[in-house]
């Protein structure tokens, strides 16, 4: 909600160590569907949607966008605690609201509703679906440097395709979605491939006959291992997605996120550094 002022909700609930866990912000918009709300804000103001959220605080918000994903990375952690109890390197999931505490008091009752502590950080005790956490990244600009796509911008494909070959033996810079694909393979490497919580996906448009291969000599290099990759050649990602059904995808390009979007897909954007 766009309230004049931001609050945390938080309590005494204690945070895993930031130094060993992955943590990751969301808003309570993504956590909880609060379309409806948000609306109400909108066109009644402040005061009317105070009124709502208390008059409705005993009724449990349906589940958002992301709540899918929160429980699969909840499923990670619960499958990494059953090997070592005493494990740090885990997922600290933080719902950061914008609510003011009267109204947020739906927000906390919802949360304890689908069973997550009033600090809205999840709690072992909460049931997570028996699937795996299913994350795709684009490949250029996003797990990538942008390097390729200046060229492309700038030369066209023929170029870019020229590039590549050139510099096929180079591995690629990083790009802004590294450090968090580097801490999830961390994270994936704790288990068999067959018995991983974790699926990651590459899904690129880069064709696999040409610009394929740098791609791959760079995540070897790297260490970073994907579970599977997929070089489209400039087709449209959607059809595919649609087939991985992942929790989040992550892509530079808005039309991408467009096509994620229009098959149901949980997607973000990353903005071009460029």
């Amino acid at each position: 909600m766009a309230e004049p002022e931001s609050t945390v909700i938080n309590t005494d609930v204690k945070q895993k160590d930031p130094s060993e866990a992955l943590v990751i912000a969301v808003t309570t918009r993504a956590i909880f569907n609060l379309e409806e709300e948000h609306k109400l804000y909108l066109e009644k103001g402040k005061e009317e949607y105070a009124r709502h959220q208390q008059a409705n605080q005993d009724k449990p918000l349906p589940p958002g966008t992301a709540f899918a994903f929160i429980q699969a990375a909840q499923y990670v952690n619960e499958k990494i605690l059953e090997s070592n109890l005493a494990e740090k390197d885990l997922f600290d999931i933080l719902v950061v609201s914008n609510n003011s505490p009267e109204s947020g008091v739906r927000i906390i009752n919802s949360a304890k509703h689908y069973g997550v502590s009033a600090a809205l950080v999840f709690q072992q005790e909460v049931q997570a679906p028996s699937t795996p956490l299913r994350v795709v990244f684009d490949g250029d600009a996003v797990l990538f440097s942008n390097e390729t796509d200046q060229v492309f911008q700038e030369q066209g494909l023929e170029g870019a395709v020229r590039y590549e070959r050139a510099m096929e033996a180079v591995p690629m810079g990083e790009g802004p979605l590294k450090a968090f694909a580097m801490h999830l393979g961390k994270i994936r490497k704790k288990f068999s491939q067959e018995k991983s919580p974790i699926r990651t996906y590459l899904v690129t448009a880069r064709s696999g006959r040409d610009m394929g291969v740098r791609a791959i000599k760079t995540l070897q290099e790297w260490g970073l291992a994907i579970d599977e990759a997929f070089f489209m050649d400039g087709a449209p990602k959607g059809p595919i997605l649609a087939q991985i059904q992942p929790h989040i995808f992550f892509d530079d390009g808005l039309h991408n996120i467009q096509g994620a979007q229009d098959v149901g897909v949980p997607s973000a954007w990353v903005p071009s550094c460029y």
